[in-house]
């Protein structure tokens, strides 16, 4: 059987990728049913993209790298061909689009396009073997039990990364890149609850406050839950992905910056109260009882010097924690690393020393923040190696 294009993965980038290849695109996925990201994704809804989104908000090597793709497709583009499709979306927080009712009319759309396009779609198909004769590649499939051989000019691997392994993740474009030789930035989960060995917070389980969280990289004001085994929330899944084993993060909670002037007109006006129940005005009573011992503060609040005061603000402002470990993939919102983009193109998605051959989506060394960055990266890649499949 020949194909022009043979897309792995039936994904958010897969099948971005086959509605824009041109013909003779054939898409095949191990699962039973297209973009099971996207219908969990952003609790049902999908958080498809973000008003927001530009190079800063992605991690790699290469920091340049996705600048080209996103500027070839935008937020604007996706958000153009959601309306082209009526599908009705809001803004949440911090510019995250949301569909009004459900992930699946973004699956609905996407399958629209790709039949739009002519694309075939295999599910409950998967690769065995791949191999390249410097014209073409021969992949031998597996559906329902039975082998099937297909060649055809362009492969792109669009098999997402290891994060949530129990809805199929494998790795495979990994084993594929090593395959042809094209080296892989080691991959490790991203957007990711934190664990403590000591179980320090189980008592905090459910708890959560706004914060401001710093790893390796830059400071995120959100909230923070704490959780029996260690920390999550947005603000420390957004850390996570610049955290390393080993570091401390630092969690401000008292983003603001105003909490020494709270507590002296506190002080003024309440003297006689408890210090931890003023603090009790600002933080969650768990986390400031946790505090207090952590932190060793006590005493009513007229027994507070400036000094004293200060020195709590400090504490507060800067708390130093050093997780002993994540969730790992099996919470992971996304895969940090992945195929080495000095291997290539920036402007087409294809290896630079195999021909015909693409990685788009999570398995590239390219990772979002969280808040639809990771899908609008999806939209860009596999629209700039469709568009380039297209062309050749």
């Amino acid at each position: 059987m020949k194909y022009e294009t043979l897309i792995i993965g039936a994904g958010a980038a897969g099948m971005m990728c086959a509605a824009h290849a041109g013909p003779g695109v054939l898409v095949v996925d191990h699962a039973k049913t297209p973009g099971e990201k996207i219908r969990i994704s952003g609790g049902g809804r999908c958080n498809f993209t973000n008003l927001y989104a530009e190079p800063n908000n992605f991690i790699s090597q290469n920091k340049h790298f996705c600048k080209s793709a996103l500027a070839g497709y935008s937020q604007w583009d996706f958000i153009d061909l959601v309306g082209k499709h009526r599908i009705e979306w809001h803004e949440k927080t911090l510019g995250q689009l949301f569909c009004d009712n459900s992930a699946k009319d973004i699956i609905t759309m996407l399958r629209a396009e790709m039949d739009r396009a002519g694309a075939q779609l295999w599910l409950r198909t998967s690769l065995n073997s791949l191999h390249y004769d410097g014209t073409h590649f021969t992949a031998e499939l597996i559906k329902d039990s039975e082998n099937i051989a297909i060649t055809a000019r362009q492969v792109v691997m669009a098999a997402g990364g290891k994060s949530i392994p129990k809805m199929g993740a494998t790795g495979l474009g990994y084993q594929i890149a090593a395959q042809f030789d094209l080296p892989v930035i080691t991959p490790r989960p991203g957007l990711v609850p934190l664990t403590f060995a000591d179980d320090r917070f189980k008592s905090l389980a459910g708890t959560a406050a706004p914060a401001r969280v710093h790893a390796d990289g830059p400071d995120f004001d959100e909230a923070i839950l704490f959780t029996h085994r260690g920390l999550s929330g947005p603000a420390i899944l957004q850390a996570s992905s610049y955290w390393d084993l080993g570091a401390p993060i630092h969690v401000n909670l008292n983003p603001a910056g105003d909490l020494f002037d709270q507590l002296k007109s506190q002080r003024s006006d309440n003297g006689r109260k408890d210090l931890t129940t003023i603090l009790g005005q600002y933080l969650p009573a768990r986390l400031v009882a946790h505090l207090g011992q952590e932190l060793a503060f006590s005493g009513n609040i007229a027994d507070q010097s400036d000094d004293q005061l200060r020195r709590i603000c400090a504490a507060l402002s800067d708390w130093q924690l050093t997780p002993t470990g994540s969730e790992g993939y099996r919470t992971a919102e996304v895969t940090l690393g992945g195929v080495d983009t000095d291997t290539l193109s920036s402007k087409t998605m294809g290896a630079k020393s195999v021909p015909g051959l693409y990685f788009i989506g999570e398995c590239v060394d390219v990772t979002g923040w969280l808040g639809g960055y990771n899908f609008q990266w999806a939209w860009s890649s596999g629209y700039a190696a469709g568009q380039a499949i297209k062309a050749s």
